[in-house]
């Protein structure tokens, strides 16, 4: 690992899926621990990911845009974004639904550079807003995207994992084009 290759971002293609679910597998790891059963996050499998990951990457419509982050030839961060969701209605918005970085990568800025790629492009495709939903308990991750701008809007939701409540609370961001 040299973070001193500059970084690139790029689309994902199906060659990365494996690379992209090991991280994001790490990601769920090391950011919910002690926020999710050890149980559930020591079970989660990045070949079982990737093998979901490549059905649904060969099944879209394009309307969800997967980008890598990548120094030199290792790929360190992924995000995905794409409509919003209103349950099973999509909206003129966007909405980020995931940034994960390789745990080794962060405070590299590579995060950074992966979310202004996301805005840059969701406000280029048109989009005045962006939505995302982060679990109110990871304090890190929220304070990442009010760096960015990102305000918890007061919507929240609830998410179970093996019984455990992990609620998640929707954030939004005005975009300029």
């Amino acid at each position: 690992m040299d973070d001193a290759d500059p970084l690139q971002i790029r689309p994902m293609v199906l060659a990365d899926c494996d690379r992209v679910s090991e991280i994001r597998v790490l990601g769920w790891q090391f950011a919910y621990r002690g926020l999710m059963p050890q149980s559930f996050l020591g079970a989660l499998s990045p070949k079982d990911d990737a093998e979901r990951r490549r059905a649904r990457f060969a099944q879209g419509d394009g309307s969800v845009v997967n980008l890598v982050a990548s120094r030199g030839e290792e790929i360190i961060g992924w995000a995905a974004f794409g409509p919003y969701r209103d349950g099973e209605v999509r909206t003129g918005d966007a909405e980020l639904y995931a940034v994960y970085l390789d745990p080794r990568h962060l405070g590299t800025g590579a995060g950074r550079a992966l979310l202004r790629e996301v805005l840059r492009r969701c406000a280029a495709l048109g989009h005045d807003r962006v939505f995302l939903w982060v679990v109110r308990g990871n304090a890190r991750a929220r304070r990442f995207y009010e760096r960015a701008g990102f305000r918890a809007d007061g919507a929240e939701e609830p998410y179970e994992v093996e019984g455990v409540l992990v609620p998640e609370i929707r954030y939004v961001r005005q975009l300029t084009r």
